[in-house]
């Protein structure tokens, strides 16, 4: 399938009387034209002043856990960390540790192991905990736990208590959990004005609240002169690799934390994870958050996926320069790993999938018992990415015979709704499945792929139309030769661009001066481009199709490329070539 088959083409639209308010407020004429397309109507909503985010009061829950934290500090009790294994685990497990520490708590963690306990606070994991930290009094997750009715449960049967902070949805159609307080936005009765919170920014809230309380009570930090606020260069991380909407909230916590690492006021392991084998001289004070969601981030949760995320979180957590390069080190070489155990899955997931979108179905469902359950994720983003339909992926496990399967999707067509009725018209076929609109988790029992497949196949052909189908591909306009230069992309660098509110890419035509594949795998297409007397170098990751000749016609990003010598160069990041 052509990459030009895929898409429909659109121009954002903006208001001009907007985009004069933005440059009277400082921005630069074609920055306030991106801005004003983003709906954005001041450069205050941009990323603005911490004062301005949502205060802790409002998010349901975090006045108990900030009182019910404070007494254990105060009385000296244990606490453990339950971490999820992904980016936003870790850099949440890092905040929680950092900042209770701080505050006076004797406080570890644990991560579950993707491969043996599964997702969330489960028995297995909770009795794993009590074996190696048989002192502990109170456990805290992180970015789990609203849906781990079983492993809170077993947890009380201990003799543990259990604060659960989590941004997931609860299971529909149950009661929440029975922890002793449960912090996560997406709860019934939370009326935090956003539900975009990431798991690091839930627990940030909650730290917020503990040091405000431990303050009202007249107890000094024992980390003298610590604030909260030290811990947003992690909020940062972890939100931007999560995918997390960045509404204006959302905008404020990374904007803060990005500042906060360019100026160096940041953990050493940040700044190796940025650094750390990177070609492109990347200098800490440039970072971006496109540098966050192909770099740190990927880096961070390949530990989860191949191994146990335990060395992730050393490296987030280390005072030291040269514990944290060792650990960045060791997390980049496990993530090449990733990206060949992942280009393995593709290949062999796409030829299955290829015949299901011959024959027109309108949803994805491959498995194999042969593929590794830390990239199926990945894989299946991969391919919804390539092909457009909602896709699962799925391994069997082969010590249960349990199949399990990770899904991506597309607007328009809500996972978790989806799951919920495969659930319903077929019981018992998932024993356990959770996540959100876009991402998804499922177990099947033995022998359920074809039905699950089947299941989920006639709920698509329910929902998604042949509009929604055609993928719609937004851009912000022309660039002119002038236009096209470092100094464009150095003022377009500077917002957290992210989810809901994307990097800006344009749409023009180019001449084709040369063109080849390039890569261990020959799917990175180079060119060197030219318009309106400017020679440009461009490259397409992941290409697909023909090598264009003559002149091609790409919606693309602008990137700054830094050589050996320390000077930018203006890159096109290709995202469709029509």
């Amino acid at each position: 399938m052509s990459e030009s088959t895929r898409v429909t083409v659109a121009q954002r639209t903006y208001s001009p009387a907007t985009a004069i308010t933005l440059m009277r407020e400082g921005a630069p004429p074609l920055l306030a034209r991106v801005l004003a397309g983003r709906g954005l109507g001041s450069m205050v909503e941009l990323g603005g002043a911490l004062r301005f985010l949502y205060h802790h009061s409002q998010m349901k829950g975090t006045a108990e856990a900030a009182q019910f934290l404070a007494d254990g500090i105060q009385q000296g009790r244990k606490f453990l960390v339950v971490a999820d294994y992904d980016c936003d685990g870790a850099t949440a497990c890092a905040v929680t540790l950092r900042g209770m520490r701080a505050l006076g708590a004797n406080i570890n963690f644990i991560v579950p192991d993707r491969m043996v306990h599964g997702y969330g606070l489960t028995p297995s994991v909770v009795d794993l905990a009590f074996q190696r930290f048989p002192s502990t009094e109170i456990i805290v997750t992180v970015d789990n736990g609203v849906a781990s009715h079983a492993g809170v449960e077993r947890a009380l049967e201990l003799g543990l208590e259990v604060v659960v902070t989590d941004h997931h949805l609860p299971a529909k159609g149950k009661p929440l959990p029975p922890a002793h307080v449960i912090v996560d936005p997406s709860q019934p009765g939370c009326q935090f004005p956003t539900k975009a919170t990431a798991g690091v920014g839930v627990i940030w809230y909650v730290l917020w609240a503990l040091q405000d309380e431990l303050k009202r009570r007249g107890i000094e930090p024992a980390q003298p002169g610590f604030k909260v606020s030290s811990l947003l260069p992690l909020v940062a991380v972890g939100s931007v690799a999560d995918v997390v909407p960045l509404d204006e909230n959302n905008r404020i916590l990374i904007q803060a934390g990005l500042e906060r690492i360019r100026s160096g006021n940041s953990f050493p392991g940040i700044a190796a994870l940025a650094t750390v084998g990177v070609t492109n001289h990347t200098r800490i004070e440039d970072l971006l958050t496109m540098d966050i969601a192909f770099g740190i981030g990927p880096r961070i949760n390949a530990a989860g996926r191949l191994e146990t995320m335990d060395v992730g979180i050393e490296c987030l957590i280390t005072d030291d320069p040269d514990q944290a390069e060792m650990l960045a080190t060791q997390l980049a070489t496990i993530n090449q790993t990733r990206k060949e155990i992942e280009h393995e899955t593709v290949v062999e997931a796409v030829q299955q999938a290829e015949a299901l979108v011959v024959e027109g179905t309108r949803s994805i469902a491959v498995h194999s018992p042969d593929w590794h359950a830390g990239v199926i994720g990945i894989v299946a983003g991969r391919i919804k990415e390539r092909r457009y339909r909602p896709t699962f992926v799925m391994t069997t496990d082969s010590t249960t015979g349990q199949i399990k399967g990770s899904g991506r999707s597309i607007p328009g067509f809500n996972l978790k709704d989806a799951l919920d009725q495969v659930d319903k018209a077929h019981p018992g076929l998932m024993p356990k499945f959770g996540g959100h609109a876009m991402a998804a988790g499922v177990t099947l029992r033995p022998g359920g792929f074809e039905t699950f497949r089947d299941a989920l196949e006639a709920e698509a052909e329910r929902i998604l139309t042949d509009e929604l189908l055609n993928e719609r591909v937004e851009h912000d306009g022309s660039l002119s030769g002038q236009e096209l230069s470092p100094k464009t992309a150095s003022e377009l660098s500077g917002p957290p661009w992210g989810q809901m509110f994307p990097q800006p890419a344009f749409c023009d035509t180019f001449t084709v001066e040369e063109a080849k594949l390039t890569g261990k795998h020959r799917d990175q297409l180079n060119m060197v481009l030219t318009r309106d007397g400017v020679t440009l170098r461009a490259t397409r990751f992941r290409f697909e199709g023909t090598v264009p000749k003559d002149t091609v016609k790409l919606i693309y990003k602008l990137a700054l490329h830094r050589d050996k010598r320390g000077r930018d160069e203006l890159r096109l990041l290709v995202d469709h070539i029509l």
